[in-house]
């Protein structure tokens, strides 16, 4: 059976280029109909929308996705999923969408491309947020949705390199030098280390380092020449202007610090706002291990992973 949707047209204008333009219909949201619910009745008729996803991973209790047709430059919702452990669609319920999602006709026909968002846990507004993650054009009732439209770039060109160290427990001093890590070059001194380009609104970098398993974020930024958002396990002394983290103190559980990094996984990754989830986005442009061998206060590459970027398609399936 597939999950059956009520028309849910867009009220105001998206704050993204793709769902630019301005709109004033109305109408009810509804929630999917999963395999064991039987309250619905599907027409053989029914003209539903499939999506196919490649690289989707969940997000955190705080957000959604939701996926849209463009039609005359209207965004019409298709329906709110989730995205489960195996990389598999499902409703807010965790119940699988096997069928698709249900659409009018009339959108099938004038839709010119199909666009999926992340939206906040319980948003009841009918617009689309600016987050939108894939799109792609509609040709032969069929989409392919990529990041390309979003971000301007698969990030396939960006690179970047750290050190190991801790400048917060004192100039000169040898302890712990491989408990910090810092995104920027030696020469010329504290120049920054990454090559990143800008993001669109809405949309962050965050860098992480993978310590037994535990993803620990090192801080949020806009601007990798610039200072990331938090100071959290170490005190704000003599810290570089640039993205990185000293791991001296509150770690978190499962955690002992100051903790040697070598071994651990360097990513660097692209966050939604809002997004809570407790280890690193889908986007990940940038993951690198740590040598075992490596020395503090030596510049070390992380590779580029942006090979194969989430994305998805979209098929238009008619009764």
């Amino acid at each position: 059976m597939a999950h059956r949707w009520t028309r849910k047209a867009a009220l105001a204008v998206a704050a993204t280029a793709l769902v630019a333009a301005a709109c004033s219909s109305g109408g009810d949201s509804a929630t999917p109909t999963t395999a064991d619910d039987d309250t619905t009745t599907e027409a053989e008729d029914t003209t539903v929308l499939e999506l196919t996803p490649a690289g989707l991973e969940p997000l955190g209790p705080g957000a959604h996705y939701e996926g849209w047709l463009i039609v005359d430059g209207t965004p019409v919702s298709t329906g709110t999923f989730a995205i489960d452990d195996t990389g598999a669609i499902v409703d807010l319920d965790g119940e699988p969408v096997t069928d698709g999602f249900a659409i009018d006709p009339d959108d099938a026909d004038g839709a010119t491309s199909v666009v999926i968002t992340t939206e906040p846990a319980g948003d009841t507004d009918p617009a689309p947020s600016s987050l939108t993650y894939l799109s792609g054009p509609v040709a032969g009732d069929q989409a392919e949705l990529t990041i390309l439209e979003t971000f301007g770039t698969d990030f396939a060109g960006v690179d970047g390199q750290y050190i190991l160290a801790t400048p917060s427990d004192g100039r000169g001093s040898d302890e712990n030098e491989r408990s910090g890590i810092w995104f920027l070059e030696l020469d010329p001194p504290r120049a920054p280390g990454l090559r990143l380009p800008p993001l669109p609104a809405g949309w962050v970098y965050e860098g992480w380092v993978v310590i037994d398993g535990v993803p620990v974020s090192t801080g949020r930024f806009a601007d990798p020449a610039g200072p990331d958002s938090a100071v959290i396990y170490s005190a704000d002394v003599d810290l570089p202007p640039l993205p990185g983290e000293d791991f001296l103190m509150a770690a978190p559980a499962g955690l002992t610090f100051p903790v040697d990094l070598r071994g651990a996984t360097v990513v660097i990754s692209i966050e939604p706002e809002p997004d809570d989830g407790p280890g690193p986005f889908a986007l990940k442009p940038l993951v690198g291990d740590i040598p075992g061998d490596a020395e503090d206060h030596v510049e070390l590459f992380i590779a580029n992973r942006a090979g194969a970027p989430p994305s998805a398609v979209a098929v238009i399936r008619r009764g």
